[in-house]
């Protein structure tokens, strides 16, 4: 059963087009992936499929009664409000309800009159069988499990303006989740959670009644999730019956495909155009020029012409062009914690930790959010000293952060000064270096400030890989980059020589780069020798 349409449909942004002639079915109960680079208008697109903005051009519509949830960015909000109250309010129709029939369970005991009781009866009777269907007695149950799950049930007290950002975006993905919409709404739900709030939200949506759509650049939750593809690609829709890695594949032989059928078509029609000049050098050469063969060359123009042409398809984008490479090799003892311990006011992050380091690994730190691992981060980095416990960093040893904010420093900074900042290099030499991060023409010069989280974590990697550090501490490399920039990130690591020490919630990332796994639980930390899968496995069975 259809719910949504949408035909001939086109956006724009003042006078800039979004995208034109777009078409798109959603069914019930499908689970669909949104995907496609950055800045190609996948949130547009979501937004008239929510009913939140309207297209500039096309007919759009819904399915009659369905209800539709798409995550705020400034939801409804009272700020001297609780959390819990807040959670609680998306179920305002029901606690008007409850509280009617609280006051009703009062007049029933102080009723005596007969005929009064029997109608007071009756429609408490109706309004608890309303109740009831629509998941009143449930409302605080579905509260507590989503809020645990997404991990913010020890902020529930808490008032909406003492939540963080990231904070707000986890409470107001638990609204959303609460309304239980016939169609759902995610872009990229998974930013600002970490791996246990990211796998329990993969099990909510796989039992999820209504229809979801998800943009998202995490490929391991798409993978787990969506049943269906529809990616957004120079400006036209493609659709796979798939999963994001059944995507990847199919979309490899459809370009390989419409690649061949594009150089047979240039090679029919090359003959054909060698042919129309030739029957026209004979007509000519005729004396008198023969008008037979004029017609005959005509005539083949004409089907030429005709020939609907196949659109060469696009092999090879434009992407960043990342190498890290070390100057000097470390030694072999890169990092070394020896019964680290650090505290802040009353809790103690990190307990007696031990880690060891060597040159070449690649460790993965991974945890909750909160469990300490950017503070492990700032203790090898010396920006924190240990409470207890030694904390060494081996001979040359040279470190290049990446930090998950992507960028630090002077936001009124024009991006090419803060490059320029960090690596030594004429005007020339930095733009044509920042082209290779997908900075062109007029980007270069615009402010650090006014830089989206996908342009930060592109300078700040630029900035990084001109130093040839020897040791490079991520701390979620991949936050707001689109696929294609991981993709390209994950091969660069892997050619990398030097030693690596990430901290990541994205678990395709981490299982495909990562052979060695430090859970950081409780301020201890247990290592796996295994990828974030084999490590996940592994702490299952022992939890049997």
């Amino acid at each position: 059963m259809t719910i949504f349409y949408m035909k001939d449909v086109s956006q724009t942004y003042g006078v800039h087009v979004i995208f034109e002639k777009l078409s798109l079915e959603l069914k019930l109960g499908e689970r669909v992936g949104l995907v496609g680079r950055n800045g190609e208008g996948k949130t547009s697109l979501l937004h008239i499929i929510g009913g939140i903005t309207d297209p500039a051009s096309g007919s759009v519509g819904w399915k009659k009664g369905i209800t539709k949830g798409a995550l705020q960015q400034q939801p409804d909000i009272i700020e001297d409000r609780s959390l819990q109250e807040q959670l609680k309010h998306v179920f305002s129709e029901l606690v008007e309800k409850e509280k009617i029939m609280r006051q009703m369970e009062a007049q029933l005991q102080e009723l005596t009159d007969p005929k009064a009781l029997e109608r007071c009866l009756e429609k408490y009777g109706t309004l608890q069988v309303e109740f009831a269907e629509k998941g009143g007695y449930e409302m605080n149950a579905d509260i507590r499990r989503v809020s645990a799950g997404l991990g913010i049930q020890s902020l529930l007290s808490n008032k909406w303006n003492e939540l963080s950002g990231g904070e707000r975006t986890k409470a107001g993905l638990a609204m959303l989740l609460l309304t239980k919409p016939d169609l759902l709404l995610l872009d990229e739900p998974t930013n600002h959670l970490d791996l246990a709030a990211t796998e329990w939200l993969t099990e909510w949506v796989n039992q999820y009644a209504g229809t979801v759509v998800i943009i998202s650049h995490d490929r391991a939750f798409l993978d787990e999730t969506v049943t269906r593809i529809v990616e957004m690609d120079g400006g036209e829709l493609s659709f796979y019956e798939t999963n994001y890695s059944g995507f990847v594949e199919e979309r490899e032989q459809r370009l390989l495909l419409e690649f061949q059928q594009y150089q047979d078509q240039q090679k029919k029609l090359k003959k054909m155009r060698e042919t129309i000049k030739r029957l026209k050098e004979w007509a000519n050469r005729a004396n008198p020029p023969n008008a037979g063969m004029h017609r005959q060359a005509k005539s083949m123009e004409k089907a030429m012409n005709r020939i609907e042409r196949v659109k060469k398809p696009v092999m090879n984008r434009k992407q960043v062009q990342l190498d890290f490479e070390q100057g000097t090799r470390s030694g072999t003892d890169v990092i070394q914690l020896d019964s680290v311990s650090k505290q802040f006011s009353d809790r103690e992050v990190l307990k007696n930790v031990n880690l060891t380091l060597s040159y070449q690994d690649r460790l993965a730190i991974v945890g909750e959010n909160g469990a300490g691992k950017s503070t492990l981060f700032k203790l090898i980095l010396e920006e924190l000293l240990p409470d207890a416990g030694k904390c060494k960093v081996g001979a040359n040893v040279s470190i290049g952060y990446l930090s998950q904010h992507g960028l630090e420093g002077n936001g009124e900074e024009r991006v090419i000064d803060a490059l320029r900042d960090h690596v030594v290099m004429t005007e020339g030499e930095a733009r044509s270096e920042l082209a290779k991060f997908l900075f062109y023409g007029q980007d270069v010069f615009k402010k650090v400030k006014s830089l989206s989280g996908g342009e930060r974590m592109r300078l700040r990697m630029a900035q990084l890989i001109h130093n040839r550090h020897n040791l490079l501490l991520l701390d979620e490399p991949t936050n707001h980059l689109d696929i294609d920039s991981r993709e390209v990130l994950e091969d660069a690591l892997a050619e990398f020589e030097g030693t690596i020490l990430c901290i990541s919630h994205d678990r395709y990332f981490l299982n495909k780069l990562f052979p060695k796994t430090s859970w950081l639980e409780n301020g201890r930390l247990t290592m796996y020798e295994g990828n974030y899968a084999y490590s996940r496995k592994k702490r299952e069975e022992f939890s049997q």
